[in-house]
């Protein structure tokens, strides 16, 4: 009931925000075309004809409506179903969102847990440091800079576009690495942090100190007994990351001109497209929302103390 509900209440902010933005679609759109041999009455037939004429509030209900039923309506600016087009850009998005992913939850943790494990040694000092670095990085600033070393300086990688692996796999792997980085970067930062500090706490529990009297090794602790009880608030994080993941394709997807779900509300945007931004808005919405499930089903398999009513 609350997802369902935070879902209606991200859906009316766009909607409403979008209609506070100075500008109408209906000039945008027939200034691509020709204005001066366009009527008044044809403009107003034409916002008739897309439904702005109607009150606000009429209009939002009839766009959830159809929302529900699938239909995410029309460009206004360039008339392509705006459902189809996700369906289109959807899977650049979660190729290279749910790769950086992957990496940031393989790699972060493991830093994380060798830079407690050697707290106080040079590894731990590098991994601190790498990892504040890379939470602070802006990904525009790092992804601008990954274009001109790689990109122009060295002329190792294309600086843009994106090829499906399923056409040319080297292509695509070469496309692929810069904005991966930038997308993993955060995520590895964040996790390897807050990693470390959980196993540092969980290593000053009493079981923990038996263990190591009992003579037990260090892999068996740390592998046993450590990372079970150390994950939960890693695993918390990683839901959050999933979403900031998404969220973050925007400035990626525009800084390496990739075609997928940021860079299409993103020309959304910038075109007052209601429909389009409207509909990839509710898709992350609804992907937020179903991290937040996996996040609390993952709870109750880390500890079986948390019971869901």
């Amino acid at each position: 009931m609350h997802a369902v509900l935070v879902i209606l209440i991200v859906s009316l902010m766009v909607f409403l925000l979008m209609r506070l933005l100075p500008g109408d679609p209906i000039l945008m759109y027939v200034t691509s075309g020709n204005l001066q041999s366009i009527s008044k009455e044809q403009i107003e037939q034409l916002r008739h004809e897309l439904g702005m004429d109607r009150p606000l509030f009429v209009q939002y209900f009839d766009w959830l409506w159809h929302a529900v039923q699938g239909d995410l309506g029309k460009s206004i600016l360039y008339r392509y179903d705006v459902l189809q087009e996700i369906g289109k850009r959807l899977p650049v998005t979660l190729y290279l969102g749910l790769l950086s992913f992957i990496i940031g939850c393989m790699i972060g943790p493991f830093l994380g847990v060798v830079s407690a494990v050697r707290r106080g040694k040079w590894v731990d000092s590098l991994v601190t440091m790498l990892a504040n670095f890379g939470i602070t990085a802006p990904p525009f600033w790092l992804g601008a800079v990954l274009i001109y070393v790689f990109g122009l300086y060295l002329g190792l990688l294309p600086v843009y576009g994106y090829t499906s692996p399923l056409h040319d796999l080297w292509k695509n792997l070469q496309q692929s690495v810069m904005p991966i980085f930038v997308l993993a970067t955060f995520p590895i930062a964040s996790a390897a942090r807050q990693t470390r500090s959980s196993v540092i706490e969980v290593m000053r529990q009493d079981y923990i100190r038996t263990a190591w009297a009992k003579g037990l090794s260090e892999r068996v602790i740390i592998i046993r007994h450590v990372l079970k009880n150390a994950l939960m608030p890693v695993v918390t994080l990683q839901g959050m990351l999933l979403r900031n993941i998404i969220g973050g394709s925007v400035v990626v997807e525009t800084v390496f001109a990739i075609p997928g779900m940021g860079k299409l509300v993103v020309d959304g945007m910038l075109s007052q497209d209601y429909t389009v931004v409207q509909g990839v808005i509710l898709v992350v919405g609804v992907t937020v929302v179903i991290s937040n499930l996996v996040v609390d089903v993952l709870y109750g398999w880390l500890d079986p103390r948390i019971q869901y009513e």
